[in-house]
């Protein structure tokens, strides 16, 4: 009897906590549509774009999809003067792995000149790529770019660290591709909530301010 009981109160929490996941899951999407955009005609302009972080390679060695759809739209919006600076934000906790300098390498290649990117070595997570944005480099409106389930992460944090942002979509991956990375996503946004609204999460580093001069406009 006592087993069945365990079990029936075992059945209840999960189903409330996959009630919980899909609602936030829903409110983290519906409440960042009217700051999402697609194409670089469209977008308005803004002097700084956060280019969020992924690993250049997979596991097997092949290139991330993720990681060359953010280059490519952020060396679009730089080149359509959509932005006129980049701060590359992303994980460099060991030596042998460096998602900024990786992203700076690959924007050099993509004719994006030095000078036009700061990199934030202490992105570990969105949350703390988007906090340290505003607190670390003084930022106050910007442009997020990264993947479009990401940017909606992205955006609802960043508007509730007082920050004004606006997301450019990469391009998305083929969906077999990255099932994976979907599942995880419906968990971080969960995650997400409970960050902003009951743990109030502070990145893990935040350190001295870096001042970022802008490149002037033409």
């Amino acid at each position: 009897m006592m087993a069945r009981r365990w079990i029936a109160w075992g059945g209840v929490a999960v189903l409330l906590m996959v009630v919980v996941t899909v609602a936030c899951d829903c409110w983290v999407a519906t409440s960042t549509q009217d700051r999402l955009y697609d194409r670089v005609e469209a977008i308005p302009p803004r002097a700084l774009g956060l280019v969020l972080g992924t690993s250049e390679r997979l596991g097997n060695g092949r290139r991330n999809l993720y990681f060359v759809a953010r280059i490519q739209a952020a060396a679009g919006l730089y080149h359509a003067g959509k932005v006129r600076h980049l701060l590359l934000s992303g994980d460099n906790r060991r030596v042998d792995y460096n998602e900024p300098e990786a992203m700076r390498q690959a924007l050099l290649q993509a004719g994006v000149p030095d000078q036009a990117m700061t990199l934030d070595y202490a992105g570990l997570r969105t949350l703390d790529s988007i906090v340290r944005a505003a607190e670390v480099f003084g930022q106050t409106q910007l442009t997020v770019i990264s993947q479009r389930f990401h940017n909606e992460r992205a955006l609802f944090i960043a508007e509730r660290s007082g920050l004004d942002a606006i997301g450019f979509d990469a391009a998305d991956v083929p969906a077999l591709y990255g099932v994976k990375t979907r599942l995880r996503e419906a968990v971080a946004r969960l995650w997400a909530v409970l960050d902003v609204y009951l743990l109030q999460t502070r990145p893990r580093f935040i350190g001295p301010a870096v001042d970022i001069t802008l490149k002037p406009a033409d």
